[in-house]
């Protein structure tokens, strides 16, 4: 179990949300509730029967905390709201749907990889569009200024929520409300529920699913966001579409990969570090054995669904990114990796990179160790067996 402390202000939070925690033995009550106030477009039963399962089988988890339960809940709301104000949207403005989305860049590649500097040093570029937190969090049209603060401080308060109750989090994985962000926050159905509860049913769907709509999806949150705005280039991320690509290039046909590479025994153990927060946020009880068994499973097999397509995408549809190109000598490597997506490196974008690169850094150095996820360097070197032989390919340093 978690020997990890738990916060003064996590343990006072789950004491006053303590009596909302026996709605979780009805969570289709709780369900339609949410449904009921985010709305429902004809023809998106899909959508919300995926979500309804989801909510069912995060009430099972006999280890949630009353801040985990309240969790589950904002992310179902988050999603079912946002469906439901893309769809009227579109309604309202057919046109948005005839936006077309030309060769964006999706990072991709396991966590904990240097995706995230990957992605912001993509976003300097003024060519470039990086989705915000504050409008992946409700994306619609062009703001006005009061709206456009809104969503922001709406943003801020959700991070300062996090941060409050986790204040790891911040150290392993900072996060701003107006910096660029992971497209994970719109695709409809990810990983994410599984860094906070156990949850086996959705964890084996997740592997059976059709995940083209919800790139469809994806691809209509995009248009929202860019309809009536000036057109740049979408540079996009998230480590949880390497296991997608097959539904990703079945709707953004022209995109490019930029597929970042680390030792895998070293991303394991760091993300692992990454999940143990969010499992003590949202759950009475950490197993750091069955967490440590959890993802190096989910991990491992998106990584070979991603090797799997990506032996039928074009050669020059991807680019490959070693660690070192990045996470030792950005300078350097940021004109590489420009050129490599066919992008300009100019002089104002190489003034940027330093806030890029620093920004990213938490207050206190990020330290973890398998061990302590029951796992082992020999566990994980099976496990990636075909992913290693392509990394020594990539990366032979």
């Amino acid at each position: 179990m978690s020997s990890t402390p738990v916060p003064l202000s996590l343990t006072l939070a789950n004491l006053l949300l303590r009596p909302a925690l026996g709605s979780r033995r009805d969570p289709d009550r709780v369900f339609d509730r949410i449904v009921a106030k985010a709305g429902q477009a004809e023809g998106d039963e899909w959508f919300v029967d995926g979500f309804r399962f989801l909510l069912r089988e995060w009430a099972r988890d006999d280890g949630l905390s009353p801040v985990g339960w309240q969790s589950a809940q904002a992310h179902v709301r988050r999603h079912l709201t946002n469906r439901a104000r893309i769809r009227r949207l579109i309604a309202e403005n057919p046109a948005i749907e005839r936006e077309t989305v030309e060769r964006p860049v999706f990072v991709v590649g396991l966590p904990r990889t240097a995706t995230t500097l990957t992605h912001g040093v993509l976003s300097l570029s003024d060519e470039h569009r990086c989705p915000q937190l504050w409008e992946l969090l409700a994306p619609g049209l062009e703001p006005s200024p009061q709206q456009r603060q809104k969503a922001i401080t709406s943003a801020r308060r959700m991070l300062g929520g996090t941060q409050r109750l986790a204040p790891r989090f911040r150290e392993i994985h900072p996060m701003t409300a107006e910096g660029p962000e992971e497209c994970t926050f719109l695709l409809p159905h990810a990983l994410v529920p599984l860094s906070q509860a156990h949850i086996p049913a959705y964890h084996a769907w997740h592997f059976e699913r059709d995940f083209v709509p919800d790139y469809r999806h994806l691809k209509q949150a995009f248009q929202v966001l860019q309809y009536g705005r000036p057109r740049r280039r979408w540079i996009l991320k998230s480590p949880f579409h390497t296991g997608n690509l097959d539904a990703l290039f079945s709707v953004f046909p022209d995109a490019t990969l930029v597929w970042t590479h680390r030792d895998p025994a070293t991303a394991v153990a760091s993300f692992c570090s990454l999940v143990e927060v969010g499992m003590v946020l949202s759950r009475r009880t950490v197993d750091l054995n069955h967490l440590g068994a959890t993802w190096l499973d989910l991990l491992s097999r998106s990584v070979r669904r991603g090797l799997a397509a990506r032996a039928g995408i074009p050669r020059e549809a991807v680019v490959d990114v070693p660690y070192s190109w990045l996470g030792s000598d950005p300078a350097s490597g940021a004109p590489k990796l420009y050129d490599a997506v066919g992008a300009r490196w100019t002089d104002a974008d190489a003034a940027r990179l330093p806030e890029v690169a620093t920004g990213l850094k938490g207050s206190r150095p990020h330290r973890y160790d398998l061990a302590r996820y029951g796992l082992t360097r020999e566990d994980v070197a099976s496990a990636f067996t075909e992913y290693n032989a392509l990394r020594a390919e990539v990366d032979p340093a």
